[in-house]
């Protein structure tokens, strides 16, 4: 009687040199489709701002001479005779905001950082920190303005102070809550090997944190740009803050909405970036990071 017939396990395809097997594909594909997704959605929310700004203006009849429409901004920046000197004004404005903003956001975020991970290590300062921290929050910053000006003046320190305070609350509870979301096994692993809190919470609670640390990069941005306005506008004099308050003073009614359409797309395109910055940094440093 024959032996039963046994089939070896058919082995994996191997790709030839230089060409990309399945897996390299299939690890490739989904990370330019979701760069992909996030510029078509940049794409389509400067596509719906576009049609909901054209649409209200006639919606409401608002009069030419005020309100001012796609049409009407891209003459005054880039067809009208001045143009080149509207946009050397308008970018010089923009650069000086972008600057601001970028104090604002790095003081409130490493402040939120910090904050975080006190608050995960103690529940002492967890009572101490968010009180102050809802009570910054919940005060309107033109309120506080007058005190921050007595406080540190009206330079860099003020737009520092009042973005960052801007930026902090919303950053702080994000980050807080994703420092928390660390596997509990995980922490006891940690533990049981013999690493202190402050060990827990930097190989394991920070890694898990990184999505929601990315979620409050995105929501500070914009929250920065809108701390730096303000602070322009109560403080320092300059910017697209200022700039914007100047022009309607002097009835600029076409540069107030070029600066105001200048301001909001660099905010989109910052918004964007910080999107593209998170994918990369997940898919490489992130919790699933390294899964097959």
């Amino acid at each position: 009687m024959s032996a039963p017939l046994t089939h070896a396990p058919a082995e994996p395809p191997v790709a030839a040199p230089g060409v990309a097997g399945p897996a390299a594909v299939a690890r490739s594909h989904p990370a330019w489709r979701r760069v992909g997704r996030v510029l078509l959605d940049a794409a389509a929310t400067t596509a719906v701002v576009l049609i909901t700004w054209t649409t209200l203006l006639a919606v409401f009849d608002v009069s030419p001479y005020v309100g001012k429409g796609p049409a009407q901004v891209w003459e005054y920046l880039v067809t009208d005779v001045d143009a080149g000197e509207h946009r050397t004004e308008v970018l010089g404005l923009l650069g000086v905001t972008l600057t601001d903003a970028s104090i604002g956001f790095v003081v409130g975020m490493a402040a939120a950082l910090v904050l975080a991970a006190a608050i995960v290590l103690s529940r002492t300062a967890e009572g101490a920190i968010m009180p102050v921290a809802m009570l910054l929050r919940s005060v309107p910053l033109i309120a506080l303005a007058p005190i921050i000006v007595l406080l540190v003046g009206r330079g860099v320190a003020s737009v520092a102070v009042m973005s960052g305070i801007v930026v902090l609350f919303p950053a702080l509870v994000t980050i807080v809550l994703g420092l928390r979301s660390a596997s509990p096994q995980m922490r006891d692993v940690v533990t049981v090997l013999g690493g202190g809190p402050r060990t827990v919470l930097r190989l394991v609670q920070l890694p898990a944190a990184l999505p929601a640390v990315f979620a409050a990069v995105r929501i500070s941005v914009p929250g920065a740009v809108t701390g730096a306005l303000i602070a322009e506008w109560l403080a320092t004099g300059g910017g697209i803050g200022y700039g914007v308050v100047s022009a309607v003073g002097r009835a600029q009614n076409t540069k107030v909405w070029a600066l105001v359409v200048v301001v909001t797309l660099a905010s989109l395109v910052l918004y964007t970036i910080a999107q593209l910055l998170e994918q990369w940094v997940l898919e490489r440093f992130g919790p699933s990071a390294g899964r097959a």
